[in-house]
């Protein structure tokens, strides 16, 4: 390992696991209600971005529903970078996993198989949980979604990504993220674990150029987007930030990270070209951010770090029980429904999540 593996501390990743959270689970209400700006996350709208640029030019009394809604789907990222950040602590500083690379080598592949069914466990754990209490609550509040077979089959084994319209067969929507997870996992232990550097600054730019290749609204990047292409940019952050970052514990950086990359989150998401970098600045704004935070607003972050595994599993059981109120015009009312009880019930699958045995490695 170079560098200092410490470059974020558990407490502070924790805290941008909070930040992620509270984007995620708050994007997810906000934009599917009427009127507001929509975001632009496997595919890029000219008209979203000009929808946003007249609701900050004239703000009315929904302004910070219209950016929760834009931009707070970008805690996918931070989670692709945390996840890999994770990975390289714990896989690359200690004996974990072999460094044997050798494709020819048995032991390769079983310790791969080994890896990818361990980490698929721990994803389905947390996943069926949340899905089985979902449907649940699906079919006996109005307007239940219609599953055919192979959307449940592809969900349990989390290879809905792949399939065609992956917008309408993967429900409820944010657990597509259990496949893109799955997917980055395989990747990692296949070709970047224990690798050179420049294998991961491979596969980020390769990754990038193909949805560059696309059309900004076309049914090509939205697939790839919904894939592990879609998240190699942060997830290849998260890798090198662990290998190589060097913690330069000085205030004034912090600070400059932070102004210079919220600035560049807005400016970046203005382009189709530049829309692409969004995420890395997205992820440097939350660096910095949880570096300059004051001790009293970092406890509670901390605390949402702690439960957002909890929290992503169960918002959208939340979300259809109290988006209605939200439509019928009560907005902030729903809203504020929404999020009380999103974090109680988290707490309680929190609770639950605990009494199911983990996997063993």
């Amino acid at each position: 390992m170079q560098g200092n593996r410490y470059l974020l501390t558990r407490t502070e990743c924790n805290v941008m696991r909070g930040i992620a959270i509270i984007g995620i689970f708050l994007h997810n209400y906000c934009h599917w209600l009427r009127g507001i700006v929509k975001e632009n996350e496997y595919q890029y709208f000219q008209n979203n971005v000009d929808g946003l640029e007249r609701v900050l030019h004239n703000p009315d009394l929904y302004l910070p529903v219209h950016l929760l809604s834009f931009f707070g789907h970008y805690g996918v990222p931070v989670f692709l970078f945390l996840s890999a950040y994770g990975l390289v602590l714990k896989y690359e500083s200690r004996p974990y996993l072999p460094k044997d690379n050798n494709w020819q080598s048995k032991s390769f592949w079983s310790d791969s198989v080994s890896f990818t069914r361990y980490h698929f466990l721990k994803l389905f754990k947390m996943m069926i949980v949340g899905f089985v209490a979902f449907t649940i609550i699906d079919y006996i509040t109005p307007g239940p979604h219609h599953y055919k077979v192979l959307d449940i089959v592809a969900q349990l084994g989390m290879f809905n990504n792949v399939l065609p319209n992956p917008d309408r067969i993967i429900w409820p929507g944010p657990y597509w993220f259990f496949g893109l997870m799955l997917q980055l996992y395989i990747v990692y232990r296949l070709f970047l674990h224990h690798r050179h550097w420049a294998w991961t600054v491979a596969f980020m730019v390769v990754c990038t150029g193909i949805q560059l290749l696309c059309e900004p609204e076309g049914d090509a990047l939205n697939r790839w987007r919904y894939n592990f292409i879609g998240g190699m940019l942060p997830f290849g952050a998260g890798i090198l930030f662990a290998r190589f970052g060097k913690d330069p514990q000085t205030k004034l950086w912090y600070w400059g990270t932070l102004i210079v990359a919220a600035t560049l989150v807005y400016t970046q998401s203005n382009g189709y070209w530049n829309w692409f970098s969004v995420p890395f600045f997205v992820i440097m704004t939350c660096y910095g951010l949880v570096k300059v935070l004051p001790q009293f607003l970092l406890r509670p972050l901390e605390w949402m770090g702690g439960i957002s595994a909890a929290l992503f599993i169960c918002h959208p059981i939340t979300r259809k029980i109290f988006i209605p109120i939200s439509r019928q015009g009560d907005v902030y009312t729903g809203l504020l429904l929404y999020i009380v009880a999103s974090i109680a019930l988290a707490w309680l699958f929190k609770e639950l999540l605990k009494r199911i045995p983990n996997p063993k490695q």
